[in-house]
């Protein structure tokens, strides 16, 4: 997708947190069946094509819907917070289908702003990857339907590491050396281009260690970011911030974009990057001299989880065409028109047959699928998560560690303690 839209959205799950809202719309009752159905979309950089398969399915949904017309109007990701707030507040401003990030969803329903779906008798939804449709509930409750995912892997330079007879690594352990190998015989590269405020990048690496960022237990949570496991996760992905690697003056303020960009530039050998990242690498210095591969987990042959960004479609709670509403979320999130925003945006799609019709077709493909297949993770799903992220809480102990402000066991206990206020309020 789209570089800026898609990082912002799945990148950071929340760049503006979306602050909670003491009281959402109630159901209306009313269900009309014709009128105007009002949709928010994200807007994108190149949002041509995006529109284009956007019309198509209007066109379809009109066609079957007498009396019926579909509006559709692009928002800013940026502003969306405020957007929603807004509409959750006041439901005649409010849309009946919108497009969310999936990081924001506890915050949403919190508010009372999205429906409960019943996806039951949606024959298609048998096939929604399990963990990717986790990412939709609450509770336990479905508030919104997959529409795209994002998952990272590991891009290296082809050229470099056959220079150099070098392989990928096989596991998550062997990164660190092998980095460290190639920057010293190539001291103008930088052996990884890991960043201080790439969360995303640094999960894998606490999951793969049998770690995890919270627990819940009996629907509170508690941080465990200052457990062993997840201790040692921390170390493994810290190491690879260090003058022999990826030096801190450089790395240690970098999120995604930046750790990427230095990719793109030929300046690094490897990084952790997005298939949404594709057209960009595509269109640098490193065309042509690059792969793909699973970021690796703990053993050979396994792959570390990764973090499952993306966006859903939902139903406002306020609307009064919940009917229309949920036929229309089905259709525009269906195989069909998954498939058609793939071939126009690249949006990995969310139904398991699905992606593997688009990895058997692109090659390309294959690591983030494999990826998928072996089982991602996720945030806590919670309203306390748009706070924590806001707070910049684990991006804040990254950074203290790699620039030798505290050592990881300091570092995770203070974040613990700041994610447990931000639990407990």
């Amino acid at each position: 997708m789209r570089l800026k839209t898609l990082v912002a959205v799945l990148g950071v799950g929340a760049v503006v947190a979306c602050a909670p809202v003491q009281s959402g719309p109630t159901t209306t009752g009313t269900d009309e069946k014709t009128g105007q159905l009002r949709v928010w979309l994200f807007d994108e950089v190149n949002r041509g094509p995006k529109e284009a398969v956007v019309k198509e399915a209007i066109s379809e949904f009109q066609g079957k819907h007498s009396g019926v017309t579909v509006d559709v109007q692009y928002i800013q990701v940026s502003s969306r917070a405020e957007r929603f707030k807004a509409a959750f507040s006041d439901p005649k401003s409010a849309p009946d289908v919108a497009e969310f990030g999936n990081t924001d969803l506890a915050g949403y329903v919190s508010a009372g702003g999205f429906s409960e779906l019943d996806l039951g008798s949606w024959s298609e939804s048998k096939d929604l990857v399990p963990t990717i449709l986790d990412t939709a509930k609450v509770d336990g409750k479905t508030y919104g339907v997959p529409w795209f995912v994002g998952v990272r892997a590991l891009y290296y330079r082809t050229d470099v590491f056959s220079e150099l007879g070098l392989k990928p690594p096989a596991t998550l352990d062997e990164i660190a050396p092998l980095a460290r190998q190639i920057r010293q015989r190539k001291p103008e590269l930088i052996g990884i281009s890991a960043g201080g405020k790439y969360l995303f990048a640094a999960l894998p690496f606490i999951w793969a260690n049998g770690g995890d960022i919270a627990k819940q237990d009996g629907g509170k949570y508690t941080a465990t970011i200052d457990s062993a496991e997840a201790k040692a996760g921390v170390a493994k992905y810290t190491e690879l911030i260090k003058d022999d690697i990826c030096p801190p003056a450089t790395c240690a303020g970098n999120g995604g974009d930046a750790s990427v960009e230095a990719f793109r530039a030929g300046k690094a050998a490897m990084t952790i990057g997005g298939d949404f990242n594709r057209k960009s690498v595509d269109a640098s210095s490193a065309a042509g001299k690059y792969g793909v591969v699973p970021l690796p987990g703990k053993t050979p042959g396994s792959v570390a989880p990764a973090f499952a960004g993306g966006n859903l479609l939902g139903v406002m709670k306020g609307t009064q065409r919940k009917t229309l509403a949920n036929e229309f979320v089905q259709l525009l999130a269906s195989k069909k028109y998954q498939q058609k925003m793939y071939t126009a945006m690249g949006n990995l799609p969310t139904f398991g047959d699905v992606q593997k019709q688009v990895s058997d077709s692109d090659k390309f493909l294959e690591p983030f699928t494999k990826t998928l297949q072996s089982g991602t993770k996720f945030v806590p799903v919670t309203p306390a998560w748009a706070k924590i992220e806001a707070q910049t809480v684990l991006p804040t102990m990254i950074q203290e560690v790699v620039t030798g402000a505290k050592n990881v066991d300091t570092a995770t206990a203070d974040a613990a303690k700041t994610m447990n206020a931000a639990f407990a309020s």
